[in-house]
């Protein structure tokens, strides 16, 4: 999905009856560079940091510019302990939160791909008459008060977390991480930035270094019982109850146990309500699916015969026309 664009931002922002400036400026990378060009605003300008813990989930950090952020002492009120943060990879920026670099902005949450990012806003936002942010790009700033701001979170389904970073804070035994909550447990899942490195290192190879290259081996395991089922699996397609049977038992056996952990019903009667509550629904289905499959497959049919039948006509009627063609012709 594209990024969106400094332009569609701020047409977001005038929707939403959000009174906004835009300061342009030359493309800066650090506050110090940002201060020189906007600093006589009176408005203290903000630090935003785009962080990543040690299990992949992503943070933006936003505070003013005066604001201690201490990472190690953040990364312990979260629970992630001493060493749980660093700053997340150059690729992340610009995959996840769609900006270029010297451009981390709370602003970038308005991507779609950025809904699992975490947002945590320095307190003293809420003391602010006026706050400072790029509008995804790094040549400009917006001005724009905390109430508004507000406003634009909601507006993309975020609720504002407001934390003191510079309170002390003793986490211990008991002691809990008091910023714990604030940490959404993700679904751990092989890294797309990992995926596109091994991609991108395959670009510039010819075919025979490509088919001789060594990739990292899959963790997905196919029973041997498996390379067998090809023949059993086509007999399953033609009939859907079996099919319907051979999915639902799969399933069930596969959740049996995490099941009789909860609940006092035997194997039978949980392979029984089952079946009976999406049986039907799943043979329908998958009759449907085949039905669909037989009239695709009759349409195809048709017109490929359809297409011999006028080639043919149109190769009998060219020999005709050829023939008499050469009957007339003079030598």
């Amino acid at each position: 999905m594209a990024a969106v664009s400094k332009e569609a931002l701020l047409s977001r922002l005038q929707g939403l009856g959000i009174n906004s400036i835009v300061h342009e400026h030359p493309v800066v990378m650090t506050v110090e560079e940002q201060s020189k060009h906007i600093g006589h605003l009176g408005t203290t300008l903000s630090k935003n940091l785009f962080l990543k813990d040690k299990k992949g989930r992503l943070y933006l950090v936003s505070a003013l510019a005066t604001t201690t952020v201490d990472l190690k002492a953040l990364s312990q009120r979260l629970g992630l302990g001493k060493g749980g943060l660093r700053m997340a990879p150059e690729d992340a920026l610009q995959e996840i939160l769609k900006v270029p670099l010297g451009s981390v902005t709370p602003f970038a949450l308005i991507n779609p791909s950025s809904r699992s990012v975490i947002l945590l806003l320095d307190h003293q936002y809420q003391n602010q008459p006026k706050l400072l942010f790029h509008p995804l790009v790094n040549d400009s700033t917006i001005e724009i008060s905390n109430g508004d701001f507000n406003l634009f979170l909601k507006s993309i389904d975020r609720t504002p977390s407001y934390v003191d970073f510079e309170a002390v804070v003793t986490v211990g035994k008991d002691q809990p991480p008091d910023l714990a909550g604030f940490v959404t447990e993700l679904a751990e899942q092989p890294s797309s930035l990992d995926t596109k490195q091994s991609i991108a290192s395959t670009q510039n190879c010819s075919i025979k270094e490509v088919a001789s290259a060594k990739f990292p081996n899959s963790k997905l395991k196919v029973p041997k019982e498996k390379v067998h089922i090809e023949g059993e699996f086509q007999k399953l397609i033609r009939d859907p109850q079996e099919l319907v049977n051979h999915i639902l038992d799969e399933t069930i056996k596969a959740t049996m146990e995490k099941v009789k952990d909860v609940t006092h019903y035997t194997d039978t009667s949980i392979s029984n309500e089952i079946k009976s509550q999406i049986g039907p629904d799943l043979q329908n289905l998958i009759m449907l699916f085949k039905n669909t499959a037989y009239t695709q497959g009759f349409v195809a049919g048709e017109q490929y015969s359809l297409g011999e039948d006028l080639v043919s006509a149109f190769a009998s009627r060219s020999s005709v026309v050829r023939g008499r063609s050469e009957s007339g012709r003079c030598y």
